[in-house]
């Protein structure tokens, strides 16, 4: 007993510095990627009356009569802080992306970790990939929403934005998810075999996922989402079985 009481106390000991240096690295990534974020915001602020524009321009497509209210005084600002933070994000996405597999790669064989730099630059290629895509479609999801009545939609600047930004932001992030099961793969718990065999869950899966994520809850707006991420599914089997070999 009073050899393992000092065994026991050493193991804590040592479990315990193992979590404080995990989250010591842990506060350096979130402070590095919080660099990045504040460089792109930074840029972006500069511009932001042409970001406001281009966001604004699939309201103005479909609705060329329409009009975007300021209701509340603060609200141009706050408008223009969000648009400049949306894009200060997609500016610093390689860094924001890269920390954060980077904090996650010490706990991969050095054989997964050789897959960094092309997992970040997926990353990065998806969800701007999305984000433009999602950018494209807008206009088209709005004139569905604006059709079911004879009305002209004039909303307040922010709410239009929040949607828009909204909108956008799904999209990003929805077609990440190949990268998610392509690392899975290269880390051995899936196969291209196991995914080929799942295609009805994944359809069911994708569908259910769109609906959720649509933040405009229209069936045009689920199969334009669900459509191409089920393209990306069947694209990242034939990366898994062609440079996986799996």
């Amino acid at each position: 007993m009073s050899d393992a009481a000092p065994s026991d106390r050493a193991a804590a000991s040592e479990r315990t510095a193992t979590i404080l240096e995990h989250l010591v690295e842990l506060r350096g990534r979130l402070f590095k990627a919080s660099i990045g974020l504040v460089v792109g915001f930074s840029i972006a602020l500069i511009f932001y009356q042409q970001l406001f524009d281009l966001v604004a321009r699939p309201y103005l497509q479909v609705f060329p009569e329409g009009n975007l209210q300021a209701i509340r005084a603060a609200e141009p600002f706050s408008v223009a802080m969000r648009v400049s933070g949306f894009t200060g994000f997609v500016l610093a996405s390689p860094v924001i992306f890269y920390q954060v597999w980077a904090f996650v790669a010490p706990g991969l064989t050095k054989r997964e970790r050789r897959w960094t730099l092309p997992i970040v630059a997926a990353l990065v290629v998806l969800f701007t990939t999305g984000v433009v895509f999602a950018y494209s479609i807008l206009p088209r999801a709005l004139e569905v929403l604006g059709g079911f009545l004879d009305v002209t939609y004039q909303p307040a600047i922010g709410e239009y934005v929040s949607f828009a930004l909204r909108f956008l932001l799904v999209f990003g992030l929805t077609f990440e998810f190949p990268v998610f099961l392509f690392a899975g793969a290269a880390a051995g718990f899936v196969s291209s075999k196991a995914l080929r065999s799942g295609r009805r869950w994944a359809v069911l899966i994708i569908v259910i996922v769109s609906a959720a994520a649509t933040p405009t809850g229209d069936a045009f707006t689920l199969f334009v989402l669900a459509g191409p991420l089920y393209a990306l599914y069947e694209v990242t089997i034939l990366l898994i079985r062609f440079l996986l070999r799996k």
